[in-house]
């Protein structure tokens, strides 16, 4: 039973990149059952603007990590923020707009998000 939920929640997924990664999150054996930490990265162009941003986070309650990153010149501020939830398409999307929509006006950009597998019991 609970095999052909989890192969129907596949066909679920939109064909974009947060469905893309949900796929192959599923066929590793990840419980989508179970929640978890989430982490969304936002990449910004300075340090005041990436602590503006986490600051805004911080108040609304989210666990925020700030740091300096050697990846992207332009976005060299990486500002991590953590939040318990299932890992379902739209509640990722959900937040993720959320992240892009506060981010934007201070030169930043959403850079991706990621969380642990949780198996499937058998």
């Amino acid at each position: 039973m609970a095999e052909s939920k989890m192969t129907r929640m596949s066909d679920d997924f939109p064909n974009d990149e947060n469905g893309d990664v949900l796929r192959r999150m599923q066929q590793d054996g990840d419980d989508f059952t179970k929640p978890r930490d989430v982490d969304f990265s936002v990449v910004f162009p300075s340090k005041s603007s990436a602590e503006e941003f986490a600051d805004h986070f911080r108040r609304s309650g989210f666990k925020v990590a700030v740091q300096e990153c050697d990846g992207e010149r332009e976005l060299p501020w990486d500002v991590t923020v953590t939040r318990y939830m299932l890992p379902t398409h739209a509640e990722i999307t959900e937040v993720e707009n959320t992240l892009e929509d506060a981010a934007a006006p201070l030169g930043g950009s959403n850079d991706g998000w990621g969380c642990f597998r949780q198996s499937v019991q058998h």
